[in-house]
């Protein structure tokens, strides 16, 4: 079988030696949308929080009412910079005795850091443990019959609607959490639900052992390419592909899952509630629809996007080939961008698919 790496094809890119598809990404995507499709994401990044105060600890400097997770269960969060602007996006599992978050490879070390120097007196230890961790996620309506195989049945996750007309497309409710059903693994380590299908954190010494079984109970291997066009079509953002150093949370949809609108302060908390209460974020999320441009180039994250008179107006986060959609990209445009207005990629055509 045929296994590209992203290595050997964009060695800019944030996934760096992950498998990018296994001879087939057509073939991969409607797995992914009709059956069952594993992939692997074990260079994501993961931290362990161990100590009485953590999870008191993280809800102090995070954007996630996280005080009253009971064990068992899962969520993300934000870390934001004092302005509001988007640092660190973190999903999170307590287990009753650890925290654990998996992060945006490349992104450990310094959020580990940071954790590290903001700890002062409180009883929390946080450490990296991507070297003995991994992440694989199964996804796909077929994911539920082929996680049984490894004993396990997971509730659908519960992200709470909007309060409040501002904001129709979907944030948190005062008082409540995104909430991902979590189940230990025999094999060690834990599945949680989540919007993209289910994560599998496991010891990287069982990778082969759980791969295969989860294969013989029925998933296809996936690879990156695949997984990011889902991930575009559904308009799910990601760290450093759809934000830059001044993204806020509104401006990217992160609202819904990531950050509680009711719970005490935290760094950048300010800015996230004045923006959310004027309703006027600056920017927005767009999925575009791309016209004219060579399927085995398209256009590279942090490329401009652009009205027909020249102006730019935003920027392309994640390009890729859908294999029902064709070429689409995930972009980060100018609120007053007209939804009806005929964009420019370089020298192709876009248009702004709306929800």
């Amino acid at each position: 079988m045929s296994v590209v790496t992203i290595e050997e094809l964009t060695p800019e890119s944030l996934d760096v030696g992950a498998v990018a598809h296994y001879g087939d990404p057509h073939r991969e995507q409607r797995s992914l949308g009709e059956g069952a499709g594993l992939v692997d994401r074990s260079h994501r990044g993961v931290i362990a929080l161990t100590g009485e105060d953590r999870l008191t600890y993280l809800h102090n400097i995070t954007t996630q009412h996280l005080t009253g997770l009971p064990p068992w269960t899962g969520t993300e969060t934000l870390f934001l910079s004092p302005h509001g602007h988007i640092e660190h996006h973190a999903l999170i599992t307590d287990d009753g005795t650890t925290t654990w978050l998996d992060v945006e490879p490349g992104t450990v070390v310094d959020l580990h850091r940071f954790l590290d120097r903001m700890r002062f007196m409180m009883r929390v230890e946080p450490v990296d443990v991507s070297a003995d961790w991994a992440v694989l996620t199964l996804a796909g309506p077929q994911a539920a019959p082929v996680l049984a195989a490894l004993g396990v049945t997971l509730a659908d996750p519960r992200v709470a609607a909007v309060p409040g007309p501002k904001f129709p497309s979907g944030t948190v409710a005062p008082h409540t959490t995104s909430g991902y059903a979590v189940s230990p693994l025999p094999t060690g380590g834990w599945a949680r639900s989540g919007v993209a299908g289910v994560d599998l954190l496991i010891p990287r010494s069982t990778v082969p052992d759980v791969w295969g079984r989860l294969i013989d109970a029925g998933a296809t291997p996936v690879g990156h390419w695949a997984y990011e066009a889902h991930r575009v079509a559904a308009r799910r953002p990601r760290l450093g592909f759809e934000t830059d150093h001044r993204t806020l949370p509104s401006e990217v949809d992160l609202m819904a899952t990531a950050v509680h609108l009711d719970k005490g302060c935290y760094r950048g908390q300010e800015t996230v509630a004045r923006v959310h209460n004027l309703g006027r974020p600056p920017r927005r999320l767009a999925l575009l629809h791309l016209d004219g441009i060579a399927t085995d180039h398209p256009p590279a994250p942090g490329t401009p996007v652009t009205l027909e008179d020249g102006r730019e107006i935003g920027f392309v986060g994640t390009a890729t080939r859908h294999y029902e959609l064709g070429m689409i990209a995930l972009a980060v445009l100018k609120r007053s961008t007209p939804d009806d207005a005929v964009l420019r990629v370089g020298e192709s055509s876009a248009a702004i698919d709306l929800p």
